[in-house]
């Protein structure tokens, strides 16, 4: 390539990639505008983009000009085999000069008759994204030049998928939580209830949830939990955790055999998982708790007549892992009229930079006997106050004794 044409091509990819315009299109219009500009500056037969999966594993046809095939059927390469694979997991430019089943894994390639092949990887704050790919039914060397101007394409593309993956997951991620908080808690004479859920600055939508059912035997699960990690994915592993605690809470009255149950199935089949939990079951008739703690911060335990304290209950390892080798164990405490009970996950009580001691004693203090609703805001009100909260804070009272008029 003279260095006229390499110059007069730079200067249309740079304009072509910078264009604001393409600021105002959704993803799928803004691969086919770039890939059609990558189609005519580049003189090419066909243009396509493969997305890498949430697995991480495989790459997945997104968008094409010329081999609209790819994204018709589904197309999938696995990282690190054939010519698009090698692409993604090395992270480099690969160019192909001859097109043939021991080159590429995709048959859609040489069955189009494509002579000559490149591609580039797409990467995004570090992140690899897919890969970019161009191809000719003539015979091509496609030059240094041409080359670093599509991994400088890929890079802008990149950068578009990224940033709609991140919307996308933040907003799944929320829609999920929403979806799996319980709609309404259940409130009787001698029994209220009431919560809170605060997504984390920092990160969003998260892992933590809790939850309340109704039991056979006019009992009551209680539940609060946080799944290590953030966003959508640790969203949907607490989905996943929440149906099954549900599905064993209706087997299984004790709520450590419970999250026994769950430990064995998280740990098998989600492998890189952990999660704490805290599981209680309220005997509404006799005005008992029985709790197990996996992993998780002991409730406080508000007592008319006695001082605040956390509940004695031993603390078990966190679910996941096969960590709980030896078994679970649980407690039983008493709940006289009047008393108010406070789960809470560690965001409540955690900050950079306080002592967790000194935070856990200020929680302490703040629980009174007092009605689920108003301990709700109390403890709100001290714990947060005025300052965000960097980490998700999800906070569940429940309070024995007639309501407050």
């Amino acid at each position: 390539m003279s260095d006229a044409r390499g110059s007069g091509l730079r200067l249309r990819v740079l304009e072509a990639v910078t264009d604001s315009t393409l600021r105002e299109l959704d993803l799928e219009k803004l691969f086919e505008a770039l890939l059609r500009r990558v189609h005519e500056l580049f003189a090419v037969d066909t243009a396509t983009v493969l997305l890498v999966d949430a697995s991480g594993r495989q790459l997945v046809a997104k968008a094409t000009i010329g081999l609209e095939e790819e994204v018709f059927q589904g197309v999938r390469i696995p990282v690190g085999t054939g010519f698009a694979g090698r692409v993604a997991r090395f992270r480099e430019p690969v160019r192909l000069d001859h097109v043939d089943r021991s080159t590429v894994v995709n048959p859609l390639l040489w069955e189009r008759g494509l002579k000559s092949l490149v591609g580039v990887p797409m990467v995004a704050q570090g992140d690899l994204t897919g890969v970019l790919h161009v191809g000719t039914t003539t015979a091509r060397r496609f030059t240094d030049e041409e080359v670093d101007l599509l991994r400088f394409v890929g890079d802008r593309l990149a950068t578009a998928a990224h940033a709609h993956r991140s919307r996308s997951a933040r907003a799944a991620a929320a829609v999920l939580q929403d979806s799996l908080l319980p709609a309404s808690l259940p409130t009787s004479d001698d029994w209220e209830l009431a919560a809170r859920y605060v997504p984390g600055t920092d990160s969003g939508v998260g892992g933590d949830w809790y939850d309340v059912f109704h039991l056979p035997g006019d009992r009551i699960g209680l539940v609060i939990g946080d799944v290590v990690g953030k966003g959508l994915p640790a969203a949907i592993v607490m989905g996943r955790l929440r149906s099954a605690l549900r599905a064993y809470a209706l087997e299984f009255a004790d709520p450590a055999e419970v999250l026994g149950k769950l430990d064995r199935k998280a740990s098998h089949f989600e492998s890189q998982t952990m999660a704490t939990i805290a599981y209680a079951v309220v005997d509404t008739t006799t005005g008992a708790m029985s709790v197990a703690l996996a992993g998780h911060l002991p409730p406080v335990l508000a007592v008319p007549g006695r001082e605040t304290a956390f509940v004695d209950a031993p603390v078990g390892p966190p679910i996941g892992y096969h960590l709980a080798v030896t078994g679970r164990r649980g407690a039983r405490v008493d709940l006289p009229p009047g008393t108010l009970v406070a789960l809470y996950t560690d965001g409540l009580v955690e900050r950079r930079d306080e002592d967790l001691d000194g935070r856990l004693e200020l929680l302490r203090r703040t629980v009174l006997p007092a009605s689920a609703e108003s301990a709700c805001t109390r403890i709100m009100a001290a714990l947060v106050g005025d300052r965000p909260a960097t980490d998700d804070i999800a906070l569940l009272t429940v309070r024995h004794g007639l309501r407050d008029h």
